[in-house]
């Protein structure tokens, strides 16, 4: 039986975990339909889920079609998640991505569809709700041409849309112009106006469909069920099964952590490649090795215990405590990279009781390593912990989280916008072992200088790597990535290449006849003591400048509106740039700084009458306009000499 391992995505509220019910309920896997509304459906068990009516985690179930044994993973919609989704992208053979016959194309719908595309993911639309009032489903055919791809061939169409008896039928010619783009054979059929047999055309879209090159097109029901038996049968002959040798050399990732009724984690990972068993031994983080206790695979709705799980299958594995999203299982796999915007905003989290401050950090640790994009920021100088967040809604799930799950009640200050430093240009610094202005045993220089975008932090050596113990050159280099968490404004640095100019140490020694004398010998701590001060003398030098997230916006406006908005826009710091009018309706594209993106939502529909869509996704980084803003250090703060001095050496120099 082949296997394939199947996404389900969507805009926050187009019926995705609705459809996700259905195609169980369909393939016989549960007698009884889930509702979002009741608060019972498979996949959403968190009570939180149940509660707010929207996916937070993703989920795993399974089911049979035909040959086809379908893993299904159901993602959350709401952007704020975003990071959930896209951890499951990686593991993905086929999706569906699901759009409201309503609401219509809407800014996650693109978000996804780009992401989509960009790793070649074979994906099948599903245009959902054709059954309630005011579904539009021509238009919204139209609409996924315009706005997400022109490469799709519409399977179904809608008999009765916006009706309670709304209905599919099959009988829909094939888009031959599409097919054949990229299939030659079709294309001299097509131009030359030449009969094609109904059995080419089949096979051209199946291959095409399984390459990612078209997007076959449905349209039904998750409430009514209508529609959705041509889906599955779409599923099945349309999307690719899983690759991979069993016998292969071992190849997987993890794409999910949670945690069991006794605290044990329990990581999801999908193998591409050989065969994973139990008592089989995979490295940890900390360089010692960790033992697969149990593993169990997911069969017809449930989860069987078993000893292995193979190339192409989804396990769920006991014993790896160190395990963490992303970590690879035997040979880490090469594939597309993933770029899902960073989080762009972080708040202060404050326990209500002040017993419960160490019991936070370590439920927020748990959290952390559930969504890896959930950075701890830890001020050890206010004993306050910062979270950064997609959204308010993800800020609202963590706080009922704690609450729940971890009896412990926290509020949040004022949300704020993330920045990052970047350096204007070369600054260097050296700190020599024995002179009277350092107290460490350590000799330590180092240049900093710019990187190209996107490059993070480069940590090079500029001496010889046998002129120190290993151990040295290991603290130094751990030492610049923890500094540069704060710049000269308190944000993190990146785009930057770090090169260790100048070393020296003094070799273990002991005074005469006696024991090893730390006051004479260089250790690894002097040498991550000294870092910081030589690194943020070097970027002073440098200079840094402060960016913010900068997102681009796509505004869709009445024609005669354009005169109100622009001037909204400006205020808002956006820059427009591109502006087309069709009929009675303009859209506006261009940049908009992150942090002012709310403030022009909320004037929008005063200026449109109601009639105004925003859609916003993360572009890029660019410096801030004006004063650029400072975040309070959380650090010995080594900009101050002597305070630093005094907090780690107990010295003022």
């Amino acid at each position: 039986m082949r296997t394939l391992n199947l996404g389900i995505l969507a805009h926050v509220d187009a019926g995705k975990t609705s459809l996700t019910e259905r195609l169980l309920h369909a393939a016989g896997v549960t007698d009884r339909l889930g509702s979002v509304d009741r608060g019972d459906t498979r996949t959403d068990s968190l009570a939180l889920e149940r509660q707010r009516g929207i996916t937070i985690k993703s989920a795993v179930v399974s089911f049979v079609v035909a040959d086809v044994a379908v893993n299904l993973i159901d993602t959350p919609g709401h952007p704020d998640f975003i990071a959930e989704v896209e951890r499951v992208l990686g593991v993905l053979d086929g999706a569906v991505l699901v759009i409201s016959a309503v609401e219509g194309v809407q800014a996650q719908t693109r978000v996804l569809m780009r992401t989509l595309q960009r790793l070649q993911i074979p994906t099948l639309v599903f245009v959902n709700k054709i059954d309630r009032s005011g579904a539009r489903v021509d238009q919204v055919l139209r609409d996924v041409a315009a706005k997400l791809t022109p490469a799709i061939v519409p399977m179904t169409s809608a008999v009765d849309a916006g009706t309670r008896d709304a209905a599919v039928s099959s009988d829909v010619a094939v888009a031959v112009d599409v097919l054949a783009e990229h299939d030659e054979a079709l294309l001299a059929a097509y131009v030359g106006d030449e009969p094609i047999p109904p059995s080419q055309l089949r096979n051209a879209l199946v291959q095409q469909a399984k390459r990612a090159l078209v997007h076959p097109v449905y349209c039904g029901s998750a409430t009514t069920g209508a529609g959705v038996a041509e889906l599955i049968a779409g599923i099945a002959e349309l999307l690719p099964a899983a690759e991979g040798d069993a016998d292969g050399p071992a190849s997987g990732t993890v794409f999910k952590v949670e945690r069991g009724p006794a605290g044990e984690k329990i990581a999801y990972a999908r193998m591409f490649s050989g065969t994973l068993r139990t008592r089989d031994r995979l490295p940890g983080r900390s360089g010692a090795e960790q033992k697969v206790t149990a593993i169990s695979v997911f069969d017809r709705g449930g989860t069987t215990h078993c000893d292995s799980v193979s190339a192409g299958r989804i396990g769920k594995l006991w014993g790896l405590g160190e395990v963490r999203i992303g970590d690879a299982i035997g040979t880490p796999r090469r594939g597309p990279d993933q770029h899902f915007a960073p989080p762009t905003l972080e708040a202060v989290v404050v326990p209500r009781r002040r017993a419960d401050r160490g019991a936070l950090h370590v439920a927020l640790t748990q959290l952390a390593e559930q969504d890896p994009l959930i950075d701890l920021r830890q001020d050890d100088v206010r004993q306050e912990i910062s979270v950064s967040l997609y959204g308010e809604v993800q800020k609202e799930v963590v706080q009922a989280t704690l609450a729940a799950e971890y009896g412990i009640d926290v509020d949040f200050r004022d949300t704020v916008t993330i920045c990052v430093e970047r350096p204007l240009g070369a600054g260097t610094a050296v700190e020599v072992i024995g002179e009277p202005h350092n107290p460490f045993l350590a000799t330590v220089g180092l240049r900093v200088e710019p990187a190209t975008s996107g490059a993070g932090v480069d940590f090079r050596l500029g001496v010889e790597l046998g002129s120190m113990p290993p151990a040295f050159f290991k603290a130094v280099e751990e030492a610049v990535l923890s500094t540069l968490r704060q710049g000269l404004r308190g944000w993190q640095v990146g785009d930057c290449v770090v090169t260790m100019t100048h070393s020296g140490y003094w070799a273990r020694q002991s005074r005469a006849h006696g024991t090893f004398d730390k006051s004479m010998s260089s250790t690894a701590g002097d040498f991550r003591n000294l870092t910081p001060l030589v690194l943020m003398t070097a970027l002073r030098r440098a200079g840094t400048a402060v960016h913010e997230p900068v997102h681009h916006f796509r505004l869709d406006i009445p024609a005669d509106a354009l005169s109100a908005v622009a001037p909204a826009v400006a205020r808002s710091q956006g820059v427009p740039q591109a502006t087309t009018t069709r009929g009675a309706s303009t859209v506006v594209e261009g940049e908009l700084p992150a942090a002012r993106v709310h403030e022009l939502q909320q004037r929008l529909p005063g200026l449109t009458r109601g009639e105004g869509v925003l859609e916003t996704w993360f572009a890029r980084y660019a410096p801030v306009r004006g004063e650029p803003p400072v975040r309070p250090r959380a650090d010995h703060n080594p900009l101050d000499r002597e305070e630093y001095l005094l907090r780690v050496a107990r010295r003022t120099g």
